[in-house]
C-alpha cells in the first residue's frame, strides 16, 4: 500500500510541473505581446506588402524611407497583425505613408510575424 501511494503522490507533482511549466511559457507569451519595448512613427514609400506564411499567415511589408533626396534609402521591415490595418495599407500603397508601430523585443515565434516591428496604425503622409 505505501508504494502505490508514494507512485500517486509523484505522479502528482510530475502533473504539478507540467501546470507550472505551461503557465510560465503562457505567461511569456502573453508579455512578449502585449508589453511593447519602444513605439512610433516612421515616414516613406511602402514598395513591398504581402500576406506570407506557410501555416501562420501574416502580413509582411517593407518601406523605403528616404532623409535627403538623391541619398540611398533605409528599408522598414515590418509585420501587421490587424487585418483592417492592412487593408488600409493596400489601399495607400505607392503614396508616402506613416506608419504607427510597436517594437516587441523577444517574439518567441515566427508564428506572430517575422520582423520585431508591429504595424498598429497607418496615414497617408503630406
Amino acid at each position: 500500500m505505501a508504494t502505490y501511494d508514494q507512485r500517486g503522490i509523484g505522479m502528482l507533482r510530475v502533473l504539478i510541473v507540467l501546470v507550472v511549466l505551461v503557465a510560465l511559457v503562457a505567461g511569456y507569451f502573453w508579455a512578449a505581446m502585449k508589453w511593447s519595448y519602444a513605439t512610433g512613427d516612421r515616414a516613406g514609400w511602402v514598395q513591398k506588402f504581402s500576406r506570407k506564411g506557410w501555416v501562420c499567415k501574416t502580413w509582411e511589408g517593407e518601406m523605403a524611407m528616404v532623409s535627403m533626396p538623391g541619398t540611398m534609402s533605409e528599408k522598414f521591415r515590418f509585420t501587421v497583425p490587424d487585418d483592417t490595418v492592412a487593408a488600409k495599407i493596400n489601399a495607400i500603397v505607392g503614396k508616402r505613408v506613416a506608419l504607427v508601430y510597436e517594437q516587441h523585443k523577444w517574439i518567441p515565434s515566427s508564428c506572430f510575424g517575422e520582423t520585431e516591428y508591429f504595424v498598429t496604425d497607418v496615414r497617408e503622409a503630406e
